[in-house]
């Protein structure tokens, strides 16, 4: 049997998939699986599946930025300071 380093779990995102975590079925959240389970789901996924993912990510993303106000700066931001 393989061992899986499986990424921490953080439940950030808020959708849950099914997954196999050694030999027991959990619930995980999409950013909490691995890139070969995320590959996995988002091929079962039809086009607006897709949309409403990608529509759920960035809700998740804006609300982790806003929780710590977090602002991405390019390289080329920080030189014109």
């Amino acid at each position: 049997m393989e061992t899986y380093e499986y990424p921490a779990v953080r439940e950030i995102d808020g959708v849950y998939i099914r997954a196999e975590r050694n030999g027991n079925w959990c619930n995980r959240c999409f950013t909490d699986l691995t890139a070969e389970e995320q590959q996995s789901f988002l091929d079962s996924l039809d086009t607006d599946g897709l949309k409403r993912m990608c529509l759920l990510i960035a809700g998740a993303l804006r609300s982790v930025g806003d929780q710590f106000d977090i602002i991405r700066k390019d390289s080329e931001d920080e030189a014109n300071e």
